[in-house]
């Protein structure tokens, strides 16, 4: 875990990390490397007889003067203030190119006090290993920085401490989600997840932080009429389970009151509607959503946010045997509400449609969010770096979307247009759990509505795509696990506190 801290003092690091960017109109290099001030005349000639463009991702290495390394992060087109975003995925890039070194002070454009913690989180982002399942092979794997310094003379005293320990939090439980994502299915099932995250809980402080966990086993799911849950989970020989974080803030009244709700499905092979061996891999990423709300609500806690947090979290995993549920087959999700199941791989609706119903039984909810890596049509439609917004109330979901540019993590709001409502109408259930083909991400989100008092804000997150990077590291974006949505979860939760 790095350690991240903010100061103006003397470089002690042997690693300078500043930015390059391009000016606008005319291709040459332009150096941007804040409070800090260099001799960037000289800088830009050895960067042009190197090629370097300063584009978005590129990281350029040579020799400093009074450091054994500056390194260039490219930052795009040159701006007079650069987005936080934007200085966010730049120092995670640099960060993840840095991985073997001990330390490093970034130098870049902060002249507000928000980039000076876009940046710290960038570099944290960045710094980022999962090496747990590796014998003969780990000691090859380069370790990410031990210590990130950001450059500022902005921020001082109490200010600059308490965007270090942000950025800290977020970075070390960002990681947590990545690190439960990336765990292979045979070590990460239902029960470890709950028996991980009681321990992550515990380190935090637990109790003395305002957190308490508890867990239903598939026992107790049955006998109290989780249908969902059960019926999913029932394939398997790893039973499921129903994961319970509560949040109340410490010697202060509760601002407000959110429900965090996320898929927890530690591995689909789809059950009976086996899905093709081609990237199935890839589906011990469908409990991301259950690991975001986890990690969020610690984080909270953590930053001691006066705002109270239900999270929830649905586990089991999809299996086939003999005892799986079948196509056709009807359950009953916790409340009463009768489900036709036609597709057994449309799963994670069928568990969040038991953990939506118990989080409402508190009665006293502002908000309600569900995270879930829930469709494919979610892919098609915002590709893999875009998740989906969908809601019963347009001004939660703005407010959402406020959020969003302040985390950086990129949504897109989608409606639920009720003219696909009839699809899902089953002639011998209360509703199906698959309808109209075309639209299917809008259908899956219909589904949940049903599931939320139509009086509670709400909102659905799609994160199929961007909760696992199959594709190159990018920005402070690594392979695998990406920890999509604990972010905006955690700024949800801070802006609540503020009100």
């Amino acid at each position: 875990m790095s350690t991240i801290k903010i100061s103006d003092g003397i470089i002690k690091d042997d690693v300078l990390v500043v930015g390059v960017s391009i000016k606008s109109g005319k291709g040459a290099l332009q150096i941007e490397s804040g409070d800090l001030a260099l001799d960037s005349k000289a800088l830009v000639a050895t960067l042009n007889d190197m090629g370097a463009t300063g584009a978005v991702d590129e990281v350029v290495r040579i020799p400093g003067s009074t450091t054994r390394l500056i390194v260039f992060t490219g930052l795009g087109k040159a701006q007079s203030t650069y987005s936080n975003e934007s200085l966010r995925r730049a120092a995670g890039a640099a960060a993840r190119n840095l991985a073997g070194n001990n330390s490093a002070t970034f130098a870049l454009p902060t002249n507000i006090a928000a980039a000076v913690k876009a940046v710290a989180e960038g570099a944290g982002l960045g710094s980022y290993l999962f090496d747990q399942f590796r014998g003969s092979t780990k000691s090859a794997q380069k370790n990410p920085l031990k210590t990130i310094t950001i450059y500022s003379s902005l921020v001082h005293g109490a200010e600059a401490k308490a965007i270090s320990n942000h950025a800290q939090i977020i970075s070390r439980y960002t990681n947590l989600v990545r690190d439960l994502i990336n765990t292979p299915p045979s070590h990460l099932t239902p029960a470890s997840f709950c028996s991980m995250l009681s321990d992550a809980v515990k380190e935090a402080g637990g109790a003395s932080i305002g957190l308490k966990v508890s867990t239903m086993t598939d026992s107790q799911l049955k006998a109290k009429g989780f249908g969902g849950i059960i019926g999913v989970g029932q394939g398997s020989a790893n039973p499921p389970r129903l994961f319970h974080i509560s949040y109340t803030p410490k010697g202060v009244k509760a601002k407000k009151k959110y429900a965090y709700v996320g898929k927890g499905i530690t591995f689909d092979t789809g059950g009976l509607a086996l899905k093709p061996a081609l990237g199935m891999e890839a589906m011990k990423s469908d409990m991301s959503g259950a690991a975001a709300v986890c990690a969020a609500t610690i984080a909270l806690a953590l930053l001691k946010v006066p705002v109270a947090i239900d999270a929830w979290a649905p586990l089991a995993e999809n299996m086939v045997s003999d005892n799986a549920t079948r196509p056709s087959d009807v359950i009953t999700i916790y409340g009463g509400k009768t489900v036709e199941v036609i597709n057994p791989d449309a799963e994670g609706r069928l568990v969040l449609g038991d953990a939506l119903v118990k989080a409402q039984e508190a009665g006293d909810l502002d908000g309600i969010i569900d995270v879930a890596t829930l469709t494919g049509h979610q892919v098609v439609a915002l590709g893999k770096r875009t998740s989906a917004v969908m809601t019963n109330n347009e001004e939660f979901s703005a407010h959402f979307m406020e959020i969003t540019k302040v985390s950086g993590e990129s949504f897109w709001p989608m409606p639920l247009p009720a003219d696909l409502r009839p699809s899902l109408d089953s002639p011998v259930a209360d509703i199906a759990n698959m309808g109209e083909r075309m639209g299917g991400m809008l259908v899956a989100g219909l589904f949940l509505k049903e599931f939320v008092s139509d009086e509670l804000p709400w909102l659905h997150l799609d994160i199929a795509g961007p909760a696992y990077n199959e594709g190159e590291a990018h920005g402070y974006t690594p392979v695998g696990g990406t920890g999509v949505a604990f972010r905006s979860l955690v700024e949800m939760g801070i802006a609540a506190g503020r009100q």
